[in-house]
């Protein structure tokens, strides 16, 4: 069993292969088990071929805004607050607020599939939605910014 560590735009991931058998490893990756297929396997008489790999270029991403803006005393610039970031790699399956909808500690603000499991996203702040980064059926990584709350 060989055990690595890896920082990936700067969130740290620990990495376990279990075993290889033909074109398939059995990989632990911070607790979470994966099955990877590899393009060809690796046996006694293969070598390993040196791959250049490029950090992926950051995308930008505009702001979600709603088809009516709530009136507000003092308009609060997209963005600005606190961030609610992925606690786990998954997949958005559902927006529960849009920007400038109000929220309280506790609500749930979208629901992240993690390995088959729905997880429900609580927002650890009170205040006011002020940005959306991310869309239904994203696939996001530990640590990505989901929204922020300010």
């Amino acid at each position: 069993m060989n055990k690595y560590q890896y920082k990936v735009q700067g969130v740290d991931y620990d990495v376990e292969i279990e075993e290889v058998e033909g074109n398939v490893a059995k990989v632990n990756v911070n607790g979470i088990r994966f099955d990877v297929v590899m393009k060809q396997p690796i046996n006694a008489t293969s070598t390993l071929k040196k791959v250049h790999v490029e950090a992926p270029k950051p995308v930008a991403r505009p702001a979600v805004t709603p088809a009516a803006a709530p009136a507000a005393d003092k308009p609060m610039a997209a963005g600005t607050g606190s961030p609610v970031k992925a606690p786990l790699p998954g997949t958005i399956l559902d927006l529960k607020v849009n920007v400038g909808d109000k929220v309280n500690v506790g609500d749930i603000v979208l629901v992240l599939e993690a390995m088959k499991m729905q997880n429900n996203i609580e927002s650890e702040f009170s205040g006011t939605v002020t940005s959306i980064t991310v869309k239904q059926g994203e696939t996001v990584m530990e640590g990505t910014i989901l929204m922020t709350i300010g």
